[in-house]
């Protein structure tokens, strides 16, 4: 059997394991399985591993993409500048699990926001600083996008929620919710930004992705803005996640 997961906490909201159980039983891999591994702690991760001997793989989410970086072996050039995790690779060495980390979330949201943009904005907000926020920030940069992070506590070249100005919202051609608010069940909650600043041609860019309307996205539309859901970029780095666990990598 050839076993493939998702760690983080909680995982009732994930898709993952239906993806990739439907793409085993439509490509007819028998002896494959997704499963969802939820660990209370990071600290949890090596007992894991060590249980589960035929762990070919696993997608990282919320909130160890930054975390799960101590646990690992080797990490990608790339997911070692963006500072963030979303995909390993288990392979065994003489016996050991060897853990190798990247990161599919930047190209991801990259290839999602390219095909929904006309023009790419001058500036972006982007609402949160975790593992999700880094690899978007890493994207925005990489693009000529002057990236402003907004957090609850004070951030370097950025804002809080509190001291955030009504006058950066509004000029923020792309507003990117990296945050977990508004995934179900909570579906009410969303990040407290100033809603009456948004205005139309702005782009939301939630990566939530269940359900397919946040409240976050709702408040957009009822403004003018294009929205856009976290939808297509987990199918995509969904498969470059695949691509990475059964590459011939060294």
């Amino acid at each position: 059997m050839k076993l493939f997961g998702i760690i983080g906490y909680p995982l009732g909201h994930s898709f993952s394991q239906k993806h990739f159980t439907d793409k085993f039983e439509r490509e007819q891999l028998a002896d494959h399985c997704y499963r969802k591994f939820e660990l209370p702690d990071i600290t949890l991760l090596p007992s894991l591993i060590e249980r589960e001997q035929e762990l070919r793989g696993f997608n990282v989410t919320i909130p160890y993409k930054v975390q799960v970086m101590d646990s690992l072996d080797e990490i990608d050039e790339t997911a070692t500048g963006i500072g963030a995790v979303n995909t390993v690779r288990v392979t065994r060495r003489e016996g050991k699990p060897y853990l190798q980390g990247f990161n599919t979330d930047a190209p991801a949201f990259r290839e999602s926001l390219l095909k929904n943009l006309i023009t790419l904005p001058e500036s972006a907000l982007v609402l949160g600083t975790g593992g999700a926020a880094k690899s978007v920030v890493h994207t925005l940069i990489d693009l000529n996008i002057i990236a402003i992070p907004v957090s609850r506590q004070p951030v370097r070249g950025g804002f809080t929620y509190d001291d955030l100005p009504g006058d950066v919202i509004s000029e923020a051609g792309l507003i990117v919710n990296a945050t977990p608010l508004g995934t179900a069940p909570d579906v009410d909650a969303m990040p407290p930004i100033d809603y009456s600043y948004l205005r139309e041609g702005q782009m939301l860019f939630d990566l939530v992705y269940n359900p397919p309307v946040t409240s976050f996205l709702a408040l957009g539309e009822e403004h003018g803005c294009q929205t856009v859901n976290g939808e297509e970029m987990f199918l995509v780095q969904a498969e470059l996640a695949w691509e990475i666990w059964n590459a011939d990598i060294r």
